[in-house]
């Protein structure tokens, strides 16, 4: 399916699925990134699958003793973590400005 002019295409990676690779990316183990996450380890390994297929690209190399990353993890990562710190950013913008503006009377 092409973009016609004027339309982004559905890109459909969330920032949960980012968050959750950061998470497992940092802990190099999905089990423990899960219990960080306070999720099971399925649903994590499954979002981890799906962003996988989602990007067209592998980006752990599992392993018995957990996971490692493969070069295209290590180029996402940076990436995951600005585009996380970013949203943070927004949200705490918006807070801060709800928080300075008057209240209004309804």
């Amino acid at each position: 399916m092409t973009a016609s002019a004027g339309v982004v295409p559905y890109w459909g990676v969330s920032l949960d699925q980012l968050k959750h690779f950061v998470a497992v990316a940092e802990e190099g183990n999905i089990g423990r990134a899960a219990r960080r996450l306070h999720i099971s380890q399925p649903p994590l390994s499954r979002q981890i699958k799906r962003l996988e297929d989602e990007l067209g690209v592998p980006l752990f190399k599992r392993t018995a003793q957990g996971v490692q990353l493969l070069p295209a993890g290590h180029r996402l990562l940076p990436r995951a973590r600005d585009i996380l710190d970013a949203v943070a950013q927004v949200r705490e913008l918006a807070r801060d400005t709800a928080a300075k503006a008057p209240s209004r009377a309804t």
